[in-house]
């Protein structure tokens, strides 16, 4: 069993075998990601909606843009 390490500043990401921080993948649900920012993230939305459907409705072009119009 590994230990997972919290590392600064990697925002609940984590980094692949070779060293690059992963992002969320578009796959991922919005009721997942109320997980990490919270119940007022994309209000309106359902829950099993997925990343990349809620960034073509938003317009946003990412994730990180998309939280930051909050």
């Amino acid at each position: 069993m590994t230990n997972k390490v919290h590392q600064p500043g990697l925002d609940g990401r984590h980094r692949d075998v070779d060293g690059r921080i992963s992002e969320k993948h578009g796959n991922t649900r919005v009721d997942t990601l109320r997980q990490t920012y919270g119940d007022g993230f994309a209000p309106g939305a359902r829950g099993d909606m997925h990343l990349r459907t809620l960034l073509d409705r938003t317009g946003a072009p990412s994730l990180r843009q998309l939280v930051r119009k909050r």
